[in-house]
């Protein structure tokens, strides 16, 4: 019997030549990211553990992004950076992204294939959920906690279970009306939010073979909202032009065997996919956009590591570039690069920036902002009972601020319709 693409990357970094699901093995890693929120007291844990002069066990396989709550007035979360600071200097890490330096990047899961830390074949951790976004890469990408984080720094190695893989396949041509966004939430939907739980969550077929690798980035970003371990894409000439154009370091492709034994197999054809949404209050409450129009909004929100990538912006300015919106709407660029190309790409002549702006969009500072609620003065967060149309990956009660609030989750095509019209709004009302 084969080995799935995930169980092949541990067993290579365990030094072994094979596992199997619900196995226990120790696995060197290659990359440990965090960030303001949980940097901190993974630092903490690690010199309680390790000793108050303990030094980290490689300073350049150690990635530490602020992104979360970092433009606020908030003394807490200054606090925060000013920690991660302190502890860059004692350590000497040289990959550290401050916030108000010209090396500051935006959302960690973004900044890092930008940045070239997401290499095919690699075990990257990170303490935050999104983590899995990475797997996109074909590598074996996760979130951990603080604790497990801690022991990373101190050894470079993690005790891990072996998950099951579910596969996923998509055949055929993903109708232009369909983003990535509504074929995960159409997936969630169909298997709930426990639905891959501590599974590897494996896409496949002609319909992801034809996608970009930031189409692959959200799909595998939301597998944590099916509770899964992992989201991985076998890596492709997609993916090497993207690795190769930001990093030299080496780097091994997998793929799962033709025997590999899969805990299911979901096939899904891509000519009947339509636009999606997650209504309130959970990612896996599912409904076609069309079973859900007229619902009046609020306000309309494009951001995140989820919703946050260039070309989920250049999908929003092919609806907003000819109208007004009629709710708040608020455009957050996930990176500090992506802000440089909603500013240097046009469509007619017209940046994406100023598409947005003469819209009648509020821009916000590369980050995570509202999607994770954040301090009172957070950059759109909600603030009482709205009802937001939104291209983030949560919508539990309070996620984006205000516990009062409804929040529907779509993808830029949906959101950006909607916001024209004031209500949940069909893309293909505005698409050609």
């Amino acid at each position: 019997m084969g080995m799935t693409l995930t169980e092949k990357i541990l067993a290579a970094h365990a030094g072994v030549k094979k596992v199997e699901p619900g196995e226990n093995v120790w696995v060197d890693v290659d990359v440990l990211m965090t960030h303001d929120v949980c940097g901190p007291p993974t630092f903490g844990i690690f010199k309680k553990e390790f000793g108050e002069n303990a030094k980290v066990w490689d300073p350049e396989k150690v990635v530490i992004i602020p992104d979360h709550y970092i433009f606020t007035k908030d003394v807490h979360a200054n606090r925060n950076i000013d920690i991660l600071r302190d502890f860059v200097r004692e350590q000497n890490l040289p990959h550290y992204y401050d916030v108000g330096t010209e090396r500051y990047k935006g959302v960690c899961h973004i900044a890092l294939p930008e940045e070239g830390w997401t290499r095919p074949g690699e075990v990257l951790f990170g303490t935050d959920s999104h983590t899995c976004t990475a797997g996109a890469f074909g590598q074996f990408a996760t979130g951990v906690g603080n604790t497990d984080a801690a022991y990373i720094l101190g050894t470079g190695q993690l005790w891990v279970k072996v998950p099951e893989t579910m596969r996923f396949e998509i055949e055929g041509k993903i109708p232009d009306c369909v983003m990535a966004k509504d074929i995960i939430l159409n997936i969630i939907g169909d298997i709930g939010v426990d639905g891959a739980a501590y599974r590897t969550m494996e896409f496949a077929g002609s319909g992801i073979e034809a996608m970009t690798m930031e189409d692959r980035m959200t799909l595998c970003n939301m597998v944590i909202e099916a509770g899964g371990k992992n989201g991985v894409i076998a890596a492709d000439a997609t993916t090497e032009a993207y690795v190769q154009a930001r990093t030299d370091k080496p780097y091994r492709i997998y793929q799962s065997d033709a025997d590999a034994k899969f805990h299911s197999v979901r096939r899904y054809k891509a000519e009947e996919l339509q636009p999606m949404l997650a209504m309130p209050h959970s990612p896996d409450n599912k409904a076609g956009v069309s079973e859900a129009l007229n619902v009046k909004l609020d306000r309309a929100y494009i951001g995140s590591c989820t919703g946050g990538k260039y070309s989920d912006f250049w999908a929003a300015a092919q609806i907003l570039k000819d109208h007004p919106v009629k709710v708040d709407t608020f455009v957050v660029p996930a990176t500090t690069e992506i802000a440089r190309q909603l500013q240097e790409n046009s469509i007619n002549g017209k940046s994406l920036l100023e598409i947005f702006k003469d819209a009648g969009a509020r821009i916000g500072e590369p980050s995570c902002a509202a999607c994770l609620g954040g301090p009172s003065d957070t950059f759109g967060r909600l603030n009482g009972a709205e009802v937001c149309i939104s291209t983030t990956n949560r919508n539990f009660p309070g996620r984006m601020g205000s516990k009062s609030s409804q929040v529907y989750l779509a993808s830029p095509y949906t959101v950006a319709a909607s916001a024209i019209t004031g209500k949940i709004t069909d893309p293909r009302d505005y698409l050609a």
